[in-house]
């Protein structure tokens, strides 16, 4: 396992007091881990350092209560019963509850319609078809929540799992309202978001579909020929061998033939590795299905050298069973079953783990197992790995991306999506991806399609999906709204300075692309359940997505601007925060607003799927802010101050950057001397003047 060798986190000594079978640590000004019958200082599934604070701290023994008082709260705890009273900032004493947390996110969404959306009527334990309810984050509306860290399995130092020898293990977070900071301490906890690879930031294509590698060459090409910008190619489940299958080898269990396996489909894919080429060649990420519950078979391509890997001889047929606790195993899963399809040219994987939570070591879900393993595993060699995967509970940020499963084709499903993806930062899960359009039946809704992709656009991630009965994704199937659906797919791949700058934030900051408004906003509206679906877009955005259908090619529907000025950004219209207001949004426009002070850098427009960021738009809202772009190699930095007549902008581009040009687009005011470029040498200042609202 040492490939996969992990540090201890233990606490900072001076910081840990025991009580007979207790330990007190102060992990920081707000958060204290407490344990009782059992201690440890490994790595779990869901913490990763204890050892990132200095607090100043008293701790004071009354009876069988311990009372730690650091600058922000005092923190007393029960040593028999482990109950936590905390009150911040000399407030009321509050004991956490469930009823008071604000919500994390779920599993996965897989057949339902929204929340806790699933077919009507009775339902048995084999239905699947409801969300149940969202996962516990780490907000609360008193302020005070609880992390249970019990049942986490432990990682050695050699990378391998441990179960744990029992007792309790909770962590109080005293974050109060200050959900930024309170998200940056959890990371410094249990580690930050990784860095995602540019490609994933524009647009994907995937359905569940029997392509011929002809087939899906041949779609990629029209997608090009139509200027619609993708980066990441997804092949579902059937590269799997379907048609060659022994019949005495065939399933019968829900995962029927070509659902799983390691070998591709030579009646669909010939030459898979000219077939991965042409991708390439195409500017496309790839990224395949895996479902491997089922192990190795003896017809599959790598099953000799599996087997004789894990001690089985081939001519037994038997089949290596899938069971990542088992270091033979594990190694040669990933040295002889991916590996050489990284280098004929995958570039990540998609797990498709949906076969429960079992697994040879009792209580640990394998789902989390496969999302750990892999991703550390397409980080070898310096590598910004990634996967794509379901949720499976607190720390899963470490491991993106996530996809949110088989949702129904219907406005519910899509009114809930904004909702749940900008609640997943209250569990530090920033990056979800949907099956944008809907998985599951539907019958080619021009309108829902639209809303839904526009909804992608501003979305985490934005992919296209959906399985091999429905209607499929590509624009051009919905005629009357074709048009406008491949020029939001374009404004999507215009975004990726901004994206990308967000990405940087999200692991170096803490601060999520998408949050619920009350993040930034103290009013009580900003948190309501009548503007839940309202969230931020990395800052400088305001999304207020259409979830309903509309009448004559426009919806109106009601929004809340949170105080300042704000520009849509579509329509160029002027709006003073704090206020409420009914709006008509057509088809080609979507709710999407902008603070004054703002900048928007974009890629300007052109043809092809290129990332690169030589040259870029900034659209400047006037007003006073900073913002910095940055980029693979380096970073420019705006900032617009107050100046005589209006405001001066000063750029600056680090002496890395690939930027070479910005040309600049201002939404209000006129630049001095009509100068609205800007070259890459060294520091440049343009003077905004403004002509007023």
């Amino acid at each position: 396992m040492g490939r996969f060798s992990v540090p201890l986190a233990a606490a900072k000594e001076g910081n840990a007091f025991i009580f007979g079978d207790v330990r007190i640590s102060v992990i920081s000004d707000r958060i204290v881990r407490v344990e009782k019958g059992a201690f440890t200082d490994l790595r779990t599934q869901t913490i990763y350092c204890r050892n990132f604070s200095n607090p100043q701290f008293s701790m004071l023994k009354a009876g069988d209560k311990p009372v730690v008082a650091t600058k922000c709260a005092q923190f007393s705890i029960d040593l028999k019963t482990l109950d936590i009273k905390v009150s911040i900032g000399g407030g009321p004493v509050v004991s956490p509850s469930n009823k008071a947390n604000l919500g994390g996110t779920a599993r996965t969404l897989d057949g339902t319609f929204g929340v806790l959306g699933g077919w009507k009527g009775k339902r048995t334990k084999k239905d699947h078809f409801c969300l149940g309810h969202i996962r516990r984050g780490i907000f609360a509306s008193d302020g005070v929540a609880i992390l249970d860290d019990s049942a986490s399995f432990l990682l050695a130092e050699d990378g391998s799992v441990k179960k744990r020898e029992g007792g309790r293990d909770i962590y109080a977070l005293a974050f109060g309202d200050d959900y930024l900071g309170g998200l940056k301490e959890f990371y410094s906890l249990t580690g930050y978001p990784p860095l995602l690879p540019m490609y994933a930031l524009s647009n994907w294509w995937s359905r569940y579909h029997r392509y011929s590698a002809d087939e899906y060459l041949a779609l990629m090409d029209k997608f090009q020929s139509k200027n619609v910008p993708l980066t990441v190619a997804t092949i579902d489940m059937d590269w799997h061998r379907v048609g060659s299958v022994p019949r005495d080898a065939e399933y019968r269990s829900m995962q029927g033939r070509g659902w799983t396996g390691y070998s591709f489909e030579k009646t669909l894919f010939p030459d898979h590795k000219a077939f991965l080429k042409a991708l390439k060649d195409r500017g496309l990420a790839v990224t395949m299905n895996l479902h491997p519950r089922d192990g190795v078979r003896y017809f599959e391509d790598m099953y000799p050298a599996m087997a004789e890997a894990c001690g089985i001889d081939p001519a037994t047929k038997k089949t290596v069973e899938f069971d990542l606790t088992d270091e033979k195993f594990l190694n040669a899963y990933f040295d002889i079953l991916h590996h050489p399809y990284e280098e004929e040219g995958v570039d990540f994987w998609w797990i498709d783990w949906q076969q429960g939570t079992k697994s040879k070591m009792e209580g640990l879900d394998p789902l989390w197992l496969l999302n750990h393993y892999h991703f550390l595993d397409n980080c070898r060699g310096g590598k910004r790995g990634m996967i794509l995967s379901r949720y499976a509970g607190l720390g899963s940020h470490r491991y993106p991306l996530g996809f949110s499963g088989d949702t129904f084709v219907c406005w519910k499903s899509l009114r809930f999506q904004p909702y749940f993806t900008a609640l997943a930062s209250n569990a530090g899960y920033t990056w979800w991806s949907h099956d944008i359009g809907g998985h599951l039946f539907g019958h080619g809704d021009n309108e829902l399609y639209l809303r839904w992709l526009q909804f992608g656009v501003f979305s985490p991630i934005n992919r296209l999906h959906s399985n091999n009965k429905g209607r499929s994704k590509e624009p051009w199937l919905y005629e009357k709204v074709e048009d406008i659906a491949e020029d939001f797919m374009r404004l999507r791949h215009r975004l990726l300075p901004y994206l990308y700058s967000a990405n940087v934030r999200t692991h170096s900051e803490g601060v999520p692309l998408i949050s619920p408004m009350y993040y930034y906003d103290k009013d009580a509206r900003s948190s309501s359940k009548k503007y839940r679906n309202q969230y931020y877009f990395a800052e400088r955005m305001l999304i207020c997505p259409v979830t309903k259908k509309g009448r004559k090619g426009a919806t109106k529907m009601r929004i809340w601007l949170p105080e300042g000025e704000w520009t849509n950004f579509f329509t160029g219209e002027r709006y003073h925060g704090g206020a409420e207001y009914d709006i008509s949004c057509a088809l080609k426009d979507y709710p999407a607003f902008v603070k004054d002070g703002s900048i928007i850098p974009m890629l300007p427009e052109r043809e092809g799927n290129s990332t690169s960021f030589e040259e870029v738009t900034a659209r400047v809202f006037a007003g006073e802010g900073e913002y910095t772009l940055y980029c693979e190699q380096g970073n420019v930095l705006f900032e617009m101050a107050k100046a005589e007549g209006g405001y001066a902008l000063r750029v600056h581009f680090s002496e890395d950057c690939p930027v070479k040009r910005i040309t600049f687009a201002l939404e209000r005011g006129t630049f001095e001397n009509g100068d609205k470029t800007a070259e890459a040498k060294g520091d440049v200042t343009l003077k905004i003047l403004c002509s007023g609202d």
